[in-house]
């Protein structure tokens, strides 16, 4: 799994601010048909049933393909199904409390919206960080963006750590974001929202190609 997640650009998320039940799998497999394979679930205010219930499945589904699945939020709840990797906010504790929670075998990532909390997340041995939100985005609202003018030397200080940069990215700010020296990004909405979700995914990889 450290292999698929060093290898990818292009961080995919199934939001269900921006996704009906039954678009779920539909849109999981889109992602991984546009070379998308690390895709994660986020599902906040969702009854837990439901989450577990589209978890597995995505598990599931993901697994087939050979992507990596995250689930947003719930250490609890991946350890159980067995999920690939779980994201976790500045809010949802300590990285070493979540490792006992879901075993070494498991992908932990942490959102991070300065360099301090990216560097703090490198020492707590996060596997992956995302790093924003660099501009402001509908899907979290409120957040103040933080900027593309720490990206470059935030990314310098994580090595070969992926950082996963996020937040207000799309098709037309990608090329800025690239130009502040960024290697990998998460897309949400904009990528969520396109007629042909395999088609825009293969289009924002070949651009973040190196």
């Amino acid at each position: 799994m450290k292999k698929i997640l060093a290898d990818c650009r292009l961080y995919g998320i199934v939001d269900m601010g921006y996704t009906k039940p039954e678009q779920v799998l539909p849109r999981t497999l889109a992602l991984i048909e546009g070379g998308v394979h690390i895709i994660q679930l986020r599902a906040k205010g969702v009854e837990l049933p439901l989450v577990k219930k589209w978890a597995i499945a995505m598990q599931a589904m993901c697994r087939a393909h050979r992507a990596v699945f995250v689930l947003n939020d719930y250490p609890e709840m991946a350890a159980e199904i067995g999920a690939d990797a779980v994201h976790v906010g500045q809010d949802g504790g300590s990285l070493e409390g979540v490792r006992k929670i879901v075993g070494p075998g498991v992908l932990v990532g942490r959102s991070t919206h300065s360099p301090q909390q990216a560097l703090q997340a490198r020492e707590e041995g996060a596997d992956y960080i995302g790093f924003g939100p660099l501009f402001p985005t509908g899907t979290k609202p409120g957040r103040p963006s933080i900027g593309l003018q720490d990206i470059a030397a935030t990314q310098q200080h994580m090595g070969d750590m992926p950082m996963f940069c996020i937040g207000g990215i799309n098709a037309t700010t990608l090329p800025q974001v690239l130009q502040a020296g960024a290697k990998r990004v998460v897309i949400v909405s904009w990528l969520l929202q396109q007629a042909d979700i395999a088609a825009a995914a293969r289009k924002v990889i070949s651009m973040l190609e190196p």
